[in-house]
């Protein structure tokens, strides 16, 4: 066990090392949810200004575009597998005693790590969007990208698992990343939409790591009892229930867990 835990760690602060040494990856996984914050918060605040329940529309955006950070790094770290099958690495690792398994995971362990960063970078910005923070509102969100980033780890590795080129997997996971990302509530309530859009929405498991951080970001900002309004903006509304933050948690935690034994399974398959 001890042994199995030193190769997963391995493999996890080998991705840590890649992340900080391309610059051009971390200038890209750190700039673009700015990029974002502001072309966004320019555009449109002025056309959309206030949502219901008096919460300005920065404020509701901003912690979408931590998770949407969270979920495009995540989703990526699959490119891992395709480069170090190009390149030959994976053969060396896969002749090593660390189970494919083990690999698997530590490449999940280690987008988790990068996520993190990324998320806790996002929160060192916020007053510069009027997003008040506390310790405990920090603290309470930790655990909440860690779960969602294993999660959609385990979704960018199981594709990774099945592609041979670079190419590929970059074309294929553009092509899932952003309709997922906007059909997630990043940018508009989830329950305030037209009927197809809705469920589809709330297939999507990256709709629900987005409300739970949401909940956290704006504890302060929306009454408690007002999320059974005519137009909610946050929480996901289905068969007349509100989840809750833990459900939402859970959600993405179920989900994620069966993404990772799907990449996994995958991953012994087709190496």
């Amino acid at each position: 066990m001890r042994d199995s835990l030193r190769g997963i760690w391995v493999i996890a602060y080998r991705e840590l090392l890649r992340f900080f040494r391309e610059r051009s990856r971390l200038a890209s996984a750190l700039g673009m949810p700015i990029i974002f914050l502001i072309v966004f918060s320019e555009g449109l605040k002025r056309q959309i200004g206030v949502l219901a329940m008096g919460v300005d529309f920065v404020k509701f955006m901003y912690p979408g575009i931590i998770a949407m950070a969270v979920f495009i790094n995540a989703v990526f770290s699959g490119l891992s597998v395709v480069w170090d099958r190009e390149i030959g690495f994976l053969k060396e690792v896969l002749v090593s005693p660390l189970s494919r398994s083990g690999v698997v995971l530590g490449k999940a362990v280690g987008a988790s790590a990068i996520g993190l960063i990324q998320a806790l970078v996002m929160l060192a910005l916020a007053p510069a969007f009027d997003v008040s923070l506390s310790l405990k509102i920090v603290l309470e969100l930790i655990p909440i990208v860690i779960v969602l980033s294993l999660a959609m780890a385990g979704f960018g590795l199981l594709i990774g698992s099945r592609m041979r080129s670079q190419q590929g997997f970059q074309v294929l996971v553009q092509m899932v990343v952003f309709p997922l990302t906007f059909l997630a509530g990043v940018f508009f309530p989830v329950n305030n939409v037209p009927r197809w859009m809705e469920i589809v929405s709330k297939l999507n498991p990256l709709t629900y790591g987005v409300d739970a951080i949401r909940r956290i970001v704006l504890a302060g900002e929306v009454p408690r009892g007002t999320l059974a309004s005519s137009h909610p903006i946050i929480g996901v509304t289905m068969f007349g229930h509100t989840t809750t933050t833990i459900e939402d948690v859970a959600v993405v935690g179920l989900l994620g867990a069966a993404l990772l034994v799907a990449a996994i399974f995958s991953f012994n398959r087709q190496v």
